[in-house]
């Protein structure tokens, strides 16, 4: 089952593959150790590891060793480690019988534990520039943001390589140890490198990806790539060729659910088994009361029905397997699956979590094994007897087959019916049918606080205990659907720059990616300004104003020409004041505009059916009308606005309803009616405005912006707020770009927009408003995750509790393909 020994691959087109990785548990205080040896140059190192966060922080101070990832102890006062602290920020401290020598701590923090961040910390005292004698970088990019950054001094003998005891995973001076995954460690004695020797850009997707190091290693340098699994001690063996072989503690191969050889990794390949890539895990974004531990693969209730997802949806299609292995049976507990609508601080007793939920109640105290749930249209049978009871270390198996909207569960390698006849391979027997349509998360939740039980999830990470039915695969990113858009810079940008007061090109190149922009959206961020929205089908020169109900204006001097990589403006103030700053958002719409007949009337349309995004522009005929928008499928989202005469920005949004409109320039609340949309959704080829100022004024011209959903790059849903600053987590399935919010169950609240060209990392607060001219403010904290957004404040407009928001977000790189942010 298990094999003794991964050979690093060779590197084909896909690029260098890293085959496993080790977990460390700080539940059973796990953890590496080497004393090193006279170093080569101890004032000059660098260490390059990928890493994939377990335990999240507490979001507290205390205790400066929650993630120990290196370190050089000696004493309580003598130490030089490298650690994220609780709150989640990188701290680099070293200190001497107490005295300070250096204390480096990041404003950004690092709580994504869905996919692998990239550090590589370098060490070079012999540097005059203060700042040049240590640096952090994540994923290719350079941390110049500490709150407190005090460097050591010129040509310091730093601790970390000196001939002294170290550890990876463990701090002595704390007494913590680190929970989550490390892979592909190199440590170099005597040179300092950058990111490149490490890792590089990937020209397609935008992605910084590994690389293998190619070059010298000196007297301390190891390699621990954790490739040799034949013993838990083989996974200490340095493959630098130094020899400098690490002692292994308290890490496991012994199968079951302390194994910690891992196939998780960044580089996702086909390996002939479950596939190489990042795994799901569960997700403590995601959660009610509940703990995580062991890298996030076991989760315990700590109050009475309470909740968690994983970090991955199950496609729209294809065959998934699971299992799980419940411990410290007490009570009862749901393990199935659950949209992410359902409730996280309830359980299954709860109507309210019960709702888009089905699974299996395992109730250890009579043994009894229900189905539940209450989603209309989703069947099953009967309830199973007290033969299912459950016992201690059972293995449950979950499997779905979204081709079929069909699921089973059963246990040690027998699947539960009433018949006795349930195949997953042969669709046979299913327990449940009728699940498509929906977007579906692994799930647990507990029933009752009395012990509950503890469920230690494997999705292929580690070997199955069972042999998945044919055809169905592990939750990977490997298996993962391959994206339409892998690169979003390749069709929208959030592009920063800096006016000047005369004729101005701005690119939006993003790496080697950039595009043509159809629809050209600025707004000043040092000063107020009002928006400015150009499109190529209204032509350069004619501008609208989101903030504003205004009709069309032509500006000479405003967007004078749509470049093949950005956009040219002229000395207008409101976008180009000289040393002012602004953001551009660009969308693609495919670069041609047509005359459209679909609708009852003819619209000159220009689309890009693969990113989901039309212009559309049109005379009104007054009354209830369609307009073709060119997208091939129906539009999520649409915006109309009559350019001839004032009128307000009416909005459209498919999680509202067909009844229900609300307006971009105002805070107010959604309005219901039939007037906007004659109570009909929109098709695949058309929508419908019925009459009214905005949308379909006789002889008066109109525009309208249209998106659809595109897996992987565009979503545009609704959440409910809870009013913690432990806010809702939002699953996207890609990396966002670009997020706007707006609450629509109560006026006075502005709408939100940030991106990841102004917030550049977490916590992401850079905010500006569509319905407002004010320059850009640090409000609304929200973390940017590979796999969707995390709230983080309590602010009204983006998390009250029992609010209703939607949003709009657009990708960087789908989940498939990002690293942690």
């Amino acid at each position: 089952m298990f094999a003794a020994k991964d050979t690093l691959l060779t590197r084909p087109s896909g690029g260098y593959q890293i085959s496993r990785s080790v977990r460390l548990r700080s539940s059973a205080s796990a953890y590496f150790n080497r004393t090193l040896t006279t170093p080569t140059n101890n004032k000059i190192w660098t260490y390059s590891f990928w890493y994939k966060r377990g335990t999240i922080g507490d979001g507290g101070t205390a205790g400066i060793n929650k993630s120990p990832l290196f370190d050089a102890p000696s004493s309580a006062n003598t130490f030089d480690t490298i650690y994220v602290r609780n709150a989640d920020n990188l701290i680099w401290y070293e200190a001497a019988g107490g005295a300070t020598i250096c204390y480096l701590e990041t404003t950004q923090v690092f709580r994504d534990p869905s996919a692998w961040y990239h550090f590589v910390i370098v060490y070079d005292s012999a540097q005059a520039t203060a700042a040049n004698r240590q640096k952090i970088y994540v994923n290719g990019v350079q941390i110049t943001a500490f709150s407190t950054a005090i460097y050591v001094a010129q040509n310091t003998n730093g601790r970390i390589n000196s001939a002294v005891a170290h550890k990876i995973g463990s701090s002595d001076a704390a007494g913590t140890y680190l929970d989550g995954y490390i892979t592909e460690a190199n440590f170099i004695d005597g040179q300092a490198l950058t990111p490149s020797s490490f890792g590089e850009t990937n020209a397609v997707t935008g992605v910084w990806q590994p690389k293998a190091y190619s070059g010298t290693y000196g007297t301390n340098g190891f390699e621990l790539n954790f490739s040799d699994n034949s013993t838990a001690a083989a996974l200490g063996t340095d493959f630098s060729g130094n020899s400098n072989t690490w002692t292994v503690n308290n890490i496991s191969v012994t199968a079951g659910v302390t194994y910690d050889s891992m196939i998780d990794v960044p580089t996702l390949y086909a390996d002939g088994g479950n596939g190489r890539g990042n795994y799901a895990v569960w997700n403590p974004l995601d959660k009610g009361t509940v703990t995580v531990t062991n890298g996030n693969l076991s989760a315990v209730s700590g109050a009475d029905t309470h909740a968690i997802r994983a970090t991955m949806e199950l496609p729209q299609s294809g065959k998934w397997y699971w299992e799980i292995t419940v411990s410290g049976l007490g009570y009862g507990s749901a393990l199935g699956i659950a949209s992410q609508t359902s409730v996280v601080t309830t359980g299954p007793s709860s109507a309210a979590t019960r709702t888009y939920q089905w699974g299996s109640w395992f109730n250890s105290f009579n043994g009894g094994v229900v189905q539940y749930g209450t989603n209309q249209g989703i069947t099953g049978g009967a309830n199973w007897s007290g033969a299912s009871q459950l016992a201690t270390n059972d293995v449950l198996m979950i499997a779905v087959d979204m081709d079929n909207g069909s699921m089973w569960v059963g246990k040690n390698g027998t699947w539960f019916n009433s018949s006795g006849t349930a195949n997953p391979a042969t669709n046979t027997d299913p327990r449940w049918t009728g699940l498509t349509g929906i977007s579906w998360f692994a799930y647990y939740s507990s029933y009752g606080s009395t012990s509950p039980p503890t469920a230690n999830i494997n999705f292929g990470q580690r070997p199955f205990s069972y042999t998945p039915p044919t055809g169905f695969v592990a939750l990977n990113t490997q298996n993962l659907p391959t994206p339409t858009i892998s690169n979003g810079a390749t069709v929208m940008a959030a592009t920063t720059y800096t006016g000047t007061g005369s004729a101005l090109t701005v690119a939006n190149t993003v790496g080697s990616a950039s595009f043509q922009p159809d629809l050209v959206w600025v707004k000043g961020r040092s000063g107020a300004t009002d928006h400015a929205l150009y499109d190529a089908v209204r032509g350069v020169q004619n501008q609208l104003e989101s903030n504003t109900t205004t009709a069309e204006t032509a500006e000479t001097t405003g967007l004078t020409a749509f470049g093949s990589t950005g956009f040219t403006i002229g000395a207008l103030a409101q976008m180009n004041t000289n040393a002012a700053t602004y953001v551009g958002w660009q969308w693609n719409a495919g670069g041609s505009t047509v005359t459209n007949t679909s609708g009852s009337i003819s619209a000159q349309v220009r689309a890009n059916p693969t990113a989901g995004f039309s212009v559309a522009t049109y005379t009104g005929a007054g009354g209830v009308s369609t307009i073709g928008h060119g997208l091939g499928v129906a539009p999520s989202f649409f915006v109309v606005k009559n350019r001839t005469q004032a009128s307000d920005w009416e909005c459209y949004f498919a999680t509202l309803g067909n009844t229900t409109r609300i307006v971009l320039n105002s805070t107010a609340a959604q309005v219901t009616g039939v007037n906007g949309w004659n109570s009909t959704s929109p098709t695949s080829t058309v929508f419908t405005v019925n009459g009214g100022t905005a949308g379909n004024t006789a002889g008066n011209n109109h525009l309208a912006y249209c998106f659809a959903a595109v897996a992987g790059y565009s979503a545009f849903g609704k959440y409910t707020g809870n009013g913690s600053a432990d806010g809702p987590f939002v699953f996207l399935g890609f990396r966002p770009r670009f997020l706007m919010i707006k609450r629509t169950d109560t006026s006075g609240t502005n709408w939100y927009t940030l991106d990841t060209a102004r917030g550049t990392y977490n916590i992401n607060n850079a905010l500006l408003r569509p319905n407002l001219s004010d320059a850009e403010v640090s409000a609304v904290p929200i973390d940017f995750l590979s796999n969707g957004f995390k709230l983080r404040d309590t602010d009204a407009g983006s998390n009250a509790s029992g609010g209703t928001y939607i949003y709009m977000a657009f990708c960087e790189n789908p989940f498939k393909l990002s690293l942690a942010r």
